[in-house]
């Protein structure tokens, strides 16, 4: 057996998730952006009932029994937003815009945050500091010069609810339904879905169904990196023996062993629990392949042991169960193995543990959701609970992994291209004017549009808006065209320096910071993964004297643009209690909203497929057929790899906190390609080679020349390489034409040795 070639940056990491390596990158997270005096104190105050949510993930919170909320990534996250870097006019000054170009994207947000409103100035290339008032008043001017749908806002799910509501009136009032957001790019086939399947775009779990689950089928998602505080649930899961089926198509280490540092003997130790009870790698693009196999293998254990199929569930809740199994029924198992990358046996174990267990959970990411049928797979996993059951009992149900600790919020108050006609109505009747109805732009129709010309400016509340979205080539130029581009954040990034005519960088507060509006202090809210919404109120002192919280920049920005106004924007944002106040007033279930969010823990989201209550237009859930196998028949061939595009465990979607993948054994870079030893081997490849990739799709080359391929346990077919460098190879309009998302996680490439010059 040959030895593998080292490799600069490449090792083995043998250690689990979590344990001691968490910890020590915690420390070196804190020593690195803030005090060591502060730090500690900042930390356990994270996700407590008088602190603030952590702006790491949408897990929910637990009991507050134990000594901490947070995690390692949580930890850097709170430490990168509280860190006490600066970027000062001088800063800017002496830097122009076209050398900021240069860095890269882990350079520009380690800089620090930004401490004055900003305009950019086109005769020095360099952004100069601005006063709010003149700003807000040009903006308004340019936006009466303009027809309303030439106008993007985009949202991020960092946004607090009361900032999302005012933006989407704001937007609702000016006069459209553009409204690209986060949810757009990841969780939008659940949205458009789930409520196809079962009547709401939420999922049906709370944390305490995992108290009761007797089988958890994880199917798509790296939680160790993407929702880290699952990784307590998975650990007491594991250790009580129930089973953890996982579907994906890379060994991640959080799945196959975890350490908990809140658990001393484990830390004492040096041990581990092992997560995954079984580990099922899957193709990329092969999920609806795999889901469609366990059914087809519970159809057969009815047929032959029976009392598998829960006949009086789906006859008195669903319909086009018979659909459905027809369909099953005729797909033949060799054609299932090829498009899953899964054997028969495989697929039949899972079926055989699903059918033992009486209360069965499915959690979901966007290994899932960014495929171009990620709508059809959210569906299917519908149909596979569905046909035990198990949604609308204890213990089981379907649970989607939101990011953003509030993308699942700022679409419930409003963030939406496709506004509900009776939202619209309440809208009118409480505020005074009438809301357009005509659906705006989503975030790839809205970069569509912005290229053809057809949208002349941009608002970003929060988020990295280029750099999220696939095909730079074609995104970057587009954002150099608008007459008006305005960004609302924390810290620089790229999307900030792609300026346009004119271009403005507002400073805000973070979610770790004082929030005083007229002289009292400010809660905002947020709703987790399982429609639990809750206060948050940060501590710090801001960043500088400056800054203004998301709801004061928003509310200033449409008190200018708006001089009729039937809002009365200033006197909202000076108390944050009239906005929920609006909030109770145009969107359900928020129902004596202030006094229920000054309870500890908040409260839950009105959900009712719980209660097995089925908002469709038929009254019942509904199965779904998904035709075939294969999510893209014709790029398919010999040679063709799926190219999925990954996070680091030092990232948190476009935010890069350091240069090492701690668990995937890589270290101080990200120029890599993930491949399956035998995908190296069958093109003449070897561990270390340099690469060319290059994707196969109808229309102009897309190409990502001189990576370096490692060899990793990665499924047969499948290459990984980090995002968002790797979206230079995803077309803009390669989607899930469903929900507009991109497909992120199948793009379908061949790999090539590079010619070294």
């Amino acid at each position: 057996m040959a030895i593998k070639r080292k490799v600069p940056g490449v090792r083995n990491y043998d250690g689990p998730a979590g344990g001691w390596g968490a910890l020590k990158a915690t420390a070196t997270a804190v020593r690195e952006q803030m005090d060591t005096l502060k730090a500690p104190l900042t930390l356990m105050r994270t996700n407590q009932p008088d602190g603030f949510d952590c702006p790491g993930c949408a897990w929910p919170d637990k009991e507050h029994k134990s000594t901490f909320q947070f995690c390692e990534n949580g930890a850097k996250a709170v430490t990168w937003e509280a860190t006490n870097k600066r970027v000062t006019p001088e800063f800017f000054a002496n830097h122009p815009v076209s050398t900021l170009l240069h860095r890269s994207d882990y350079e520009l947000e380690d800089l620090g945050r930004l401490t004055h409103p900003l305009v950019y100035d086109r005769g020095t290339d360099t952004y100069k500091p601005v006063e709010w008032e003149t700003a807000f008043a040009r903006i308004g001017e340019i936006l009466r010069g303009l027809k309303p749908d030439q106008v993007e806002f985009y949202t991020s799910g960092r946004a607090s609810n009361e900032a999302a509501y005012l933006y989407q009136l704001f937007a609702r009032e000016y006069g459209t339904n553009n409204f690209p957001d986060c949810s757009n790019m990841c969780h939008e086939p659940t949205s458009v879905g789930l409520p196809r399947s079962i009547g709401m775009g939420k999922g049906s779990v709370s944390l305490e169904d995992f108290d009761d689950c007797e089988l958890l089928l994880s199917i798509g998602h790296n939680p160790g990196t993407n929702h880290p505080r699952m990784m307590g649930t998975l650990h007491e899961l594991s250790r009580r023996k129930v089973p953890i089926m996982v579907f994906n198509p890379l060994r991640e280490r959080a799945l196959e062993r975890f350490a908990d540092p809140q658990d001393m003997i484990e830390m004492a130790t040096y041990g581990s629990t092992r997560i995954a009870s079984t580990y099922l790698q899957v193709k990329a693009g092969g999920d609806a392949a795999a889901i469609k196999g366990v059914m087809k293998a519970l159809l057969e254990l009815e047929a032959s042991v029976g009392k598998v199929i829960d006949y009086e569930f789906i006859e008195q809740h669903t319909n086009g169960f018979e659909a459905l199994k027809a369909d099953l029924l005729a797909t033949e198992w060799p054609a299932i193995e090829f498009a899953s990358g899964l054997l028969k046996a495989d697929m039949e174990k899972v079926a055989a543990a699903y059918a033992k267990s009486n209360a069965t959970i499915v959690t979901y990411g966007m290994g899932v959701t960014q495929h171009n049928e990620g709508t059809a797979n959210v569906r299917l996993i519908c149909d596979l609970l569905l046909l035990r059951g198990n949604i609308g009992k204890p213990g089981a149900g379907i649970c989607p992994l939101r990011g953003h600790s509030n993308v699942q919020g700022n679409r419930t108050v409003g963030i939406t291209e496709k506004p509900s006609s009776s939202f619209l109505e309440k809208i009118e009747a409480v505020l005074g004017f009438k809301p357009p109805a005509e659906h705006g732009h989503d975030a790839v129709q809205a970069m569509q549009a912005m290229i053809a010309g057809d949208s002349k400016a941009l608002f970003c509340l929060g988020g990295n808006f280029a750099v999220a979205l696939p095909d730079p080539a074609q995104c970057f130029p587009a954002m150099n065209q608008l007459d008006l581009s305005v960004h609302i954040g924390t810290k620089l990034n790229r999307t900030h320096l792609l300026v346009s005519k004119e271009t403005y960088l507002f400073p805000c507060l973070g979610r770790t910071e004082l929030d005083i509006q007229n002289g009292m202090r400010q809660s905002i809210t947020v709703e987790d993964s399982m429609s639990m919404v809750h206060a948050s109120a940060g501590k710090l002192m801001p960043a500088s004297e400056f800054l203004r919280s998301e709801p004061a920049i928003v509310a200033g920005m449409a008190n200018a643009t708006l001089p009729d106004s039937k809002v009365p924007w200033l006197e909202l944002a000076a108390d944050y209690d009239k906005i929920r106040d609006l909030i109770e007033k145009t969107v359900p279930g928020f129902e004596a909203f202030n006094e229920r969010i000054r309870v500890p823990g908040g409260f839950r989201m009105p959900l009712p497929a719980t209660e097995r209550i089925w908002m469709t237009p038929s009254g019942k859930a509904e199965f779904f057929v998904f035709p075939g196998l294969h999510e893209d028949k014709e790029v398919d061939g010999e040679d063709v790899l799926r190219l999925i595009t990954l996070r680091s465990h030092d990232q948190y979607n476009t935010t890069i906190y350091a240069l090492d993948d701690r668990y995937r054994g890589v270290f101080g870079r990200r120029d890599v390609l993930f491949m399956n030893p035998a995908d190296l081997e069958s093109r003449g490849l070897a561990h270390g080679d340099l690469v060319d990739i290059e994707t196969v799709t109808q229309g102009r080359k897309m190409r990502y020349e001189k990576i370096t391929a490692i060899e990793y346990k990665i499924s047969a077919g499948s290459v990984g390489a980090y995002y968002p460098e790797a979206n230079q190879l995803v077309p803009l309009d390669y989607i899930d034409v469903d929900s507009g998302t991109p497909s992120y996680k199948s793009v379908p490439v061949k790999v090539m040795r590079s010619e070294v010059n």
